[in-house]
């Protein structure tokens, strides 16, 4: 397990996805500031952003809690908690992609 937060590393995974920090943010429901302090290992990730972090760099959440220096017990193994924690991460997706949108649309009025 790593020790610290492997920004290097989930940086290079956002890039080859086309993705960004600012991305990741929107999608795990984090402001700016808080993704900062996340990649600078001064904030702990909660179960149900690492889920959307994981899908974010597709990879498994043990792969990216692992990354995150944080040990497996931030990758829900219960199946309720797994499948609460996937649901979460999907309405973070699609609240992050809604945002882009309304950004986007703002941009070009």
């Amino acid at each position: 397990m790593a020790l610290f937060f492997d920004h290097q590393w989930y940086d290079a995974r956002l890039a080859e996805r086309g993705l960004d920090r600012a991305a990741l943010a929107a999608a795990a429901g984090l402001s700016a500031a808080e993704i900062g302090l996340v990649f600078k290992d001064q904030r702990e990730i909660r179960p149900a952003e690492l889920a959307v972090f994981a899908e974010m760099v597709g990879v498994s959440r043990e792969e990216a809690a692992r990354r995150a220096g944080v040990g497996a017990h931030a990758a829900p193994a219960d199946p309720a908690a797994r499948r609460i924690a996937e649901l979460e991460a999907r309405v973070a997706r699609l609240e992050g992609q809604v945002a882009e949108l309304l950004a986007a649309r703002s941009r070009s009025s």
